[in-house]
């Protein structure tokens, strides 16, 4: 009985607290009354395409909105092919076929919250990552109407967090507030990989652990990430994200 007392404990301290502080500080924050009333326009962080020859692929993060923002971001992948003027980007939503490409500016806001790269390629690896990203892209099992569900997923961080684990040479990881990142068909789901060394566990993305280079150690209960990371100091809050322990 102690044990189980300890254990909850540890649970509202790790995870409760940090997501109830979260909740409090986004409850005070200006927000736009409704999807209309939202900015969705380019933000700038991206610089212009035109004129730039390189490719590039960047994983973006924007909170989303409504009470959804106190937990979680929403994450798009950009993608721009050598010479291109444009850039292409894919995200999921939950309305109609959900995966969209080009159904927004390529750094928008997200319901006014402006975007972060979260990850960067440029040059020739970029342009060799590319027809991958297109093929998983292709390849994601719910991109039919109805293959949305806010919560455990598939959502669109699951979509994104399909992409990554299947062109692993990217090296991208999703923030840990990206709610739906861990999300996998089925009762229970393995993913083992050598090189980086990465292995991860998860019920379903209720309830798992992630172990590895990229990841660091992390404990994922009902979306909420609580772990650190070693690699690139940081402590990974739930529903905050990562703080960052040393300055870049």
């Amino acid at each position: 009985m102690r044990l189980v007392k300890r254990c909850a404990l540890a649970l509202l301290l790790v995870f409760l607290v940090p997501a109830a502080a979260t909740a409090g500080w986004w409850a005070l924050k200006e927000r736009p009354a409704s999807w209309h009333a939202a900015d969705w326009s380019a933000s700038g962080v991206l610089p212009p395409p035109a004129g730039d020859a390189e490719a590039a692929v960047y994983l973006m993060a924007a909170r989303t909105g409504g009470l959804k923002g106190a937990f979680s971001v929403h994450s798009w992948l950009v993608v721009k092919k050598p010479g291109a003027a444009a850039y292409e980007r894919y995200d999921k939503v939950g309305w109609g076929r959900p995966v969209r490409r080009n159904g927004y500016p390529a750094d928008g806001r997200w319901y006014s919250n402006r975007p972060v790269v979260v990850h960067a390629v440029r040059g020739r690896r970029a342009e060799a990552l590319i027809p991958h990203i297109e093929a998983a892209i292709a390849a994601y099992p719910f991109a039919r109407r109805g293959d949305y569900r806010l919560w455990p997923g598939p959502n669109s961080n699951s979509f994104v967090a399909h992409v990554l684990r299947a062109v692993p040479a990217f090296g991208a990881r999703l923030p840990p507030n990206a709610v739906g990142r861990d999300y996998r068909p089925g009762l229970v789901a393995l993913d083992w990989s050598a090189a980086p060394f990465e292995l991860s566990a998860t019920l379903g993305g209720v309830a798992g652990l992630s172990l590895g280079a990229r990841s660091g150690f992390e404990v994922h209960l009902f979306g909420l990430v609580a772990g650190v990371d070693l690699a690139r100091p940081a402590l990974k809050i739930p529903a905050y994200g990562r703080l960052e322990l040393l300055r870049r």
